[in-house]
């Protein structure tokens, strides 16, 4: 069968690179990737997309000339679309590339879908110039080397640099991570690692760089193989980077955009003047239910979020940290009891497998922007926050019973590894729930409560 590419009958033309991205990966291709293909009719908004800690992604898109098919997966049917907005596809240690195409005015905007770890932030929520990756970065950017870096704060940092070389002007940059303010959260991590280096360019940056902040939805668990036959199969092509995801799709994005931007909205993306609202809702009501779901449910063996839902310990659980982080979701724009609904057709949709070992990866970074507002907020209204540190119950339990806690998928196994080998089990949760956040674990009353759950973790009623 022939390999689906930019030759192939019908194909998107190609357009000039106007966008670089920095994560490739699945999300970015079910999620801003086909934003830009829909709502770029003219074909004027190509992107140019790196990858982040491995190459495979960019050379196997690469052989495909950037082609590549979204399968939209309901309940009762799948739906097959060809996706042309990549025009080109890097191993993101490329530098000379990256730095090529952020300097040409014809580019607009920086995308980032990099992981909440991807940031390198630390529990007080700024840039970690200690550890290993980003000194490593700093030594690099300082000799001026054309050697790889390694972080994606100091790509970008790169990138803006050369930008800032040629006095090509103001571009946007885009973080379309979970992060609350992910936006302020990129600039305060570019300006913090530009200060280190060069105060000269952090000041251009904060004069010539908007910072957009965002919040994305669209479930997209990873592909199998049995999805790229199924692909290929309905295209009669062989497709070896489809992307599995759901009919849902959500931007909603807040900023300047200095040098122009495609008309998203075209493809149903939203502009406000305050993303706060809906980045709390999704990230308190969808990701805090994930969480939630991964660690309860492995727990109890499930696979699935699918299979987690069904469970009714589960769906009470969610039920209860929906309720608490309801009575701080107050905007009637919002329709929490509508967004519920549909979070929970969203989840029990049998033919979407959304791996919990997925979601549970670099829990101690993603608990901070999912959990620890929730717990602040109904502490501060008088109410017992059980219901989200029931999450934390069972991150913790994740984390002590795991075989190898130096193996785990986190960013902090390290730290966790040192917690679990303390002495004692009260001093072990202290120093666990710290990695989260310090303040949790010098408080007795989160720790007693955390403690109590991870013995009864069932939800009462």
């Amino acid at each position: 069968m022939r390999l689906l590419d930019q030759a192939t009958a019908g194909a998107p033309s190609r357009a000039p690179v106007r966008i670089i991205h920095l994560g490739l990966g699945a999300f970015h291709r079910a999620h801003q990737a086909w934003y830009t293909h829909r709502a770029d009719h003219e074909r004027q908004w190509g992107i140019a997309a790196f990858t982040g800690r491995r190459p495979a992604a960019a050379h196997a898109l690469a052989a495909q000339n950037g082609l590549y098919s979204v399968i939209e997966r309901s309940a009762a049917q799948d739906r097959v679309e060809v996706v042309g907005s990549i025009t080109e596809a890097h191993d993101g240690a490329d530098r000379m590339r990256l730095r090529m195409l952020a300097a040409s005015p014809q580019t607009a905007a920086v995308t980032l879908t990099v992981t909440e770890a991807g940031y390198h932030l630390g529990a007080d929520g700024e840039l970690d110039l200690s550890a290993a990756a980003v000194r490593h970065d700093v030594q690099a950017l300082r000799r001026g080397a054309d050697g790889a870096l390694v972080t994606a704060p100091a790509r970008l940092l790169d990138a803006l640099s050369a930008r800032r070389r040629t006095g090509a002007g103001g571009v946007a940059v885009i973080s379309c991570d979970n992060l609350p303010g992910n936006g302020a959260v990129t600039h305060r991590v570019v300006r913090s690692l530009s200060a280190a280096l060069d105060e000269e360019l952090a000041d251009w940056i904060d004069a010539h760089v908007s910072f957009v902040s965002t919040s994305v939805d669209r479930i997209t668990p990873a592909t199998t193989v049995v999805d790229t036959e199924l692909a290929s199969a309905h295209l009669g092509l062989r497709d070896l980077n489809a992307v599995v995801t759901e009919p849902f799709h959500s931007w909603v994005l807040a900023g300047r955009f200095p040098a122009g931007r495609p008309p998203w909205e075209q493809a149903g993306a939203l502009f406000v003047d305050d993303i706060g609202p809906y980045e709390r809702r999704k990230l308190w009501l969808l990701n805090g239910a994930h969480s939630l779901l991964a660690y309860m449910g492995l727990a109890r063996g499930h696979e699935t979020v699918a299979e987690a839902i069904r469970d009714p310990s589960c769906e009470r659980a969610v039920d209860d940290l929906w309720g608490a982080a309801a009575r701080h979701l107050d905007e009637d724009r919002l329709d929490i009891p509508a967004y519920r609904r549909q979070l929970l057709d969203r989840f029990r949709n049998p033919r979407i497998a959304h791996r919990l070992a997925q979601i549970a990866m670099d829990g101690s970074t993603k608990l901070r922007a999912r959990l620890l507002p929730v717990v602040r907020a109904e502490q501060a209204a008088g109410h017992d926050p059980e219901p989200a540190l029931r999450c934390a119950a069972a991150w913790a339990e994740y984390v002590l019973t795991a075989p190898d806690p130096t193996a785990l998928p986190d960013s902090a196994a390290p730290a966790l590894a040192r917690a679990c080998a303390l002495a004692g089990d009260d001093r072990r949760l202290a120093a666990l729930l710290s990695v989260i956040s310090p303040a949790w674990g010098e408080d007795p009353a989160i720790l007693t409560a955390v403690n109590r759950l991870r013995r009864s973790p069932q939800p009462r009623r």
